[in-house]
């Protein structure tokens, strides 16, 4: 009889506020929704999903509304945090359960906190990967990131912000521009010291001109980018960036959130050369108040962002002894 660990995941589509939420299922027990972040699909998680159905739970990953084989909207309000939420809730109920833990990487994490924040009876616990727990509120979003760099440049989230630019920059050549951004983004072939820093744009350029030149990091395979850029190409980058241009929006939907905790059980795990750790240091030192009920932190030394599949075999580790130890359904096949 084949085991969880080696079967081979299932691929289908479940009926969500998005229209249709693509979603890739492996094993049995607990429910674990793991969700990806920028720019990335379900594959980001593919070398979790037989980990956490060999340990013993029900794993799915899926393609947040905008990627993959979900649906793609066309307003732009439609990439909210609120409808990533009601997504969320409704693949959970799609999948005939109750409850669920929920498990983020960038963009991922923050809709994974969101989640959590917004429906605890439902997400009974939340891990974060990348991107710590910040609160709702402060200034609004947008007015933060114009003020973020120096003289001539941009931050690349303000980049993001009027439609069409950055899809103008990368979808000529979809699979040379992940290429750079992955690399540049990575412990072993990010930026050095004193070269030019890819989060930032200069006025009249583009963001790959920041990218490093070289090869792919060591966790990417020409065949992963194939299926990465293969998606892209496909469906465009609008969707995917159009979560960026919503930031001021959840700023106003969330405000009655301002300042509010996430109590449930937390985990979080960051790199130790990632730009989401560094330059958030002060969330998590926040975490005894806006986390109160985590577990751990853990940063993995010489680790860039890309954690779940730079560092598989730790993540997988620190997921399932996570999980194992957590209240609630425990009942494993």
């Amino acid at each position: 009889m084949q085991s969880e660990s080696s079967a081979a995941p299932r691929h289908r589509t479940v009926e969500a506020p998005a229209g249709r939420l693509h979603l890739v299922e492996l094993g049995t027990g607990p429910l674990v929704l793991l969700v990806h972040g920028f720019p990335e699909s379900w594959y980001s998680w593919r070398r979790q999903l037989p980990a956490l159905a060999a340990a013993g739970y029900r794993a799915v990953a899926l393609d947040v509304r905008g990627y993959g084989r979900s649906s793609r909207p066309a307003a732009r309000d439609a990439y909210r945090l609120l409808d990533l939420v009601a997504d969320n809730l409704a693949l959970v109920h799609a999948l005939g359960e109750e409850r669920a833990v929920v498990v983020g990487h960038d963009w991922g994490s923050t809709i994974a906190a969101t989640s959590a924040l917004l429906h605890p009876e439902v997400f009974r616990a939340v891990a974060l990967l990348s991107v710590p727990y910040a609160p709702p509120g402060g200034p609004r979003p947008t007015d933060v990131f114009s003020r973020i760099g120096g003289p001539g440049q941009e931050f690349y989230v303000s980049y993001f912000q009027e439609p069409g630019r950055a899809e103008t920059e990368i979808e000529p050549d979809v699979r040379g521009w992940l290429a750079g951004f992955y690399a540049a983004l990575s412990a072993d072939t990010m930026p050095a010291r004193g070269e030019p820093d890819p989060y930032f744009v200069t006025h009249g350029g583009r963001l790959r001109d920041r990218f490093p030149a070289g090869g792919l990091p060591a966790w990417l395979t020409e065949d992963d980018l194939d299926v990465y850029a293969g998606e892209f190409e496909r469906t465009g980058l609008t969707g995917a960036l159009n979560r960026y241009r919503t930031m001021d929006r959840d700023w106003e939907d969330l405000a009655p959130h301002r300042g509010a905790p996430i109590t449930q059980p937390s985990l979080f795990i960051g790199g130790a050369l990632d730009a989401s750790t560094t330059w958030m240091s002060d969330a998590i030192d926040a975490f005894p108040t806006t986390l109160p009920g985590l577990t751990a932190s853990h940063i993995l030394e010489n680790c860039g962002h890309w954690v779940q599949q730079e560092r598989p075999e730790e993540t997988n580790r620190l997921l399932t002894d996570w999980l194992n130890a957590l209240p609630g359904p425990t009942t494993r096949p």
